[in-house]
């Protein structure tokens, strides 16, 4: 195939967002209409699961198609020359480029600029970055102090601490924090329309080159804030920056139960939706920049998400690594494939480990023999569907996997098919199965002597799984990926996490 024959290929990864927020997959408010028209002539695919939760749990199975715990629980992000859709599309002859918002682990840290001629992570750039912490005014250092001391105090008193922490919560968001003029300023990450700018840009300069173009856009992810004109699309009133910021720090109150937190998850929510709806618009407008170029009859597009978000659906908040649930692991995943007939795909669980051999074949390029994962377009195009469970899987409570004791923890694995899940714990030992046909929230764990041959099968899988983990670790990219983390460990502090 000449190069100029050759198709382009436009990943875009959304972080944190949920099959069940988008139009196309059915949710009731507007939070997609562009890619809802966009779906009518592409793939939609039901069951999309990803390799893991959180993001550094996920995307080395996107880009590498592995899963994330294949060169250790103590390694995380891309192992160097370890090969991914960058590196073979460039090898290939593309032009490749990345623009990432601001997520730390999505960064050259974690070896995530391989293959990429342009790489932009966000996290140093000045105008657009990630916000710095203000430093603390020697005052306010001290009012901490007495805080710290008070509250300790308090909380030997039962409802006392709890009614000094409300007022010093109230305090806080009142009268102590300064006063913002926009939801800009309280932006955590650049928005999407920072990205598809540089995006933009970038193809103007790169000719009639094939491209590889990835964007991870953060508007989803918390604290909530987004653009204002997202809100107005969603017909969302009343959001002043004081509103906001104050919905967003109630949200993140570890004082608080359940309860309480429920009374203000329609309005996150409502937030969550604005950021997801910022990402629609700003894809169509790419989309349509790229149409005017007359690129996009030869552009193979992809949208999913690194992982979901909770919003008290099991009790939890936000996507930290515990339970691997739907609202986690269930992604939404459309294909578009130019010159493609589309079909009704089956319900059967699709890996993201699938996704990048998938997407080779779709473009005509040859897959790498090191994924794990195989091309299903074939399936896809003909939707005749596939048969193998989902794994996904995550090491509990790693949290800030920038400490590297903190990843040493016990796995959680789930193993997913058309109908049943299977959760398995490690430490302590348990496992939960759920019949996602009766109950697809994930409410009522199965009893253990129901569905014995089903318990089994999965059972199954996973002790394949685990025993192939380990006897298909590639011992060279496991020494590489040490011996980057240990040079980076002595030559300079570990960076502070802000995302995941």
């Amino acid at each position: 195939m000449r190069l100029a024959e050759k198709k382009s290929l436009l990943l875009v990864t959304v972080d944190c967002l949920r099959a069940d927020h988008v139009g196309f997959m059915g949710y009731d408010r507007p939070t997609t209409p562009f890619l809802d028209t966009l779906a009518c002539d592409s793939f939609v695919i039901s069951s999309a699961i990803v390799g893991g939760a959180p993001t550094y749990y996920s995307v080395p199975s996107i880009l590498a198609s592995r899963f994330p715990l294949d060169l250790g629980r103590d390694q995380l992000g891309l192992a160097p020359g370890e090969a991914t859709l960058a590196t073979l599309l460039r090898e290939a002859g593309y032009a490749t480029a990345a623009f990432c918002a601001g997520n730390p682990y999505i960064s050259s840290r974690f070896g995530y600029d391989q293959g990429f001629d342009t790489f932009e992570d966000y996290l140093n750039s000045g105008a657009g970055s990630v916000v710095e912490t203000k430093p603390l005014h020697r005052n306010d250092r001290w009012a901490r102090r007495v805080n710290r001391g008070i509250a300790a105090v308090s909380q030997r008193f039962g409802p006392v601490g709890k009614l000094y922490d409300e007022l010093y919560f109230q305090y806080c968001q009142r009268w102590a924090t300064p006063a913002e003029k926009s939801l800009d300023v309280l932006r955590r990450f650049p928005a999407a329309d920072v990205i598809v700018d540089a995006a933009l840009s970038w193809l103007q300069s790169r000719g009639d080159q094939p491209f590889f173009l990835w964007l991870h856009l953060m508007d989803p992810h918390s604290p909530y804030y987004p653009p204002e004109p997202a809100l107005e699309a969603m017909n969302s009133r009343g959001w002043t920056p004081f509103r906001a910021r104050y919905q967003n720090s109630f949200w993140n109150r570890g004082d608080v139960g359940t309860a309480r937190l429920a009374r203000h998850r329609g309005e996150i929510v409502e937030l969550y939706d604005a950021g997801i709806r910022w990402v629609d618009m700003q894809v169509g407008r790419l989309v349509e920049e790229l149409k005017k170029a007359e690129h996009w009859d030869q552009c193979v597009m992809a949208v999913s998400a690194d992982h979901g978000e909770e919003f008290l659906d099991h009790g939890g908040r936000y996507h930290p690594p515990a339970h691997l649930k739907e609202e986690l692991i269930h992604v939404p995943l459309l294909l578009r494939v130019p010159g493609s007939s589309t079909k009704k795909q089956s319900a059967a669980p699709f890996s993201l480990l699938h996704l990048a051999p998938t997407l080779l074949e779709a473009l005509g390029q040859p897959s790498c023999a090191n994924f794990h994962g195989r091309s299903l377009w074939a399936q896809i195009k003909a939707g005749s569907g596939w048969e193998n469970p989902a794994i996904s899987e995550c090491v509990a409570g790693c949290t800030n996997p920038f400490l590297p004791q903190n990843r040493l923890g016990a796995r959680v694995l789930a193993v997913r098919d058309a109908r049943y899940k299977l959760i398995l714990y490690f430490d302590p030992p348990g496992e939960l199965l759920f019949d996602l046909e009766t109950d697809p929230g994930e409410q009522a764990p199965l009893s253990a002597g129901t569905e014995k041959l089903v318990r089994r099968r999965l059972l199954e899988v996973a002790r394949d799984h685990m025993t192939h983990s380990a006897t298909r670790r590639d011992l060279q990219a496991r020494v590489r990926s040490r011996l980057r983390d240990l040079q980076l460990e002595w030559g300079a502090p570990p960076a502070q996490p802000v995302a995941s």
